[in-house]
């Protein structure tokens, strides 16, 4: 199985890919990383607003998988990281918004004591699927 380890900047220096992708011989798996968003792309804070955290994660995501010739709805599965459980029922609700046919993803929501920023309150890994 071939294996493309796909190299970020500044990932590399925390040593960690923002995804590996696999190609089998009819499908590809994107491996995505851990994507949070304490801030938008050109640099405005979000700290303290867990809405337009999980918004920003999923445009981060949206915008790897565009690249890497997929979609959100090609997420078959999901790890989510909040960092107080009161914040589950709102992600819930924001992630309808993004996966609007209902085809959800399996998912596991997890509370956690906190992140490698401070500021970040959201953190979703996937692992998306693909023909060919």
């Amino acid at each position: 199985m071939k294996r493309e380890f796909i190299h970020g900047t500044w990932q590399k220096n925390r040593s960690f890919s923002p995804a590996v992708i696999t190609q089998g011989s009819d499908q590809r798996i994107i491996w995505l990383a851990g994507y949070g968003a304490p801030q938008t792309p050109d640099g405005v804070s979000l700290a303290g607003d867990f809405e337009a955290q999980t918004r920003q994660s999923f445009a981060n995501i949206e915008a790897f998988l565009e690249k890497s010739g997929a979609k959100l709805s090609d997420i078959v599965q999901m790890t989510v990281f909040i960092i107080d459980s009161r914040y589950g029922n709102q992600f819930t609700d924001l992630r309808k918004e993004f996966f609007p046919d209902g085809n959800y993803p399996g998912s596991a929501m997890i509370t956690a004591a906190g992140f490698a920023q401070p500021e970040m309150m959201v953190e979703i890994q996937g692992i998306a699927v693909v023909e060919g």
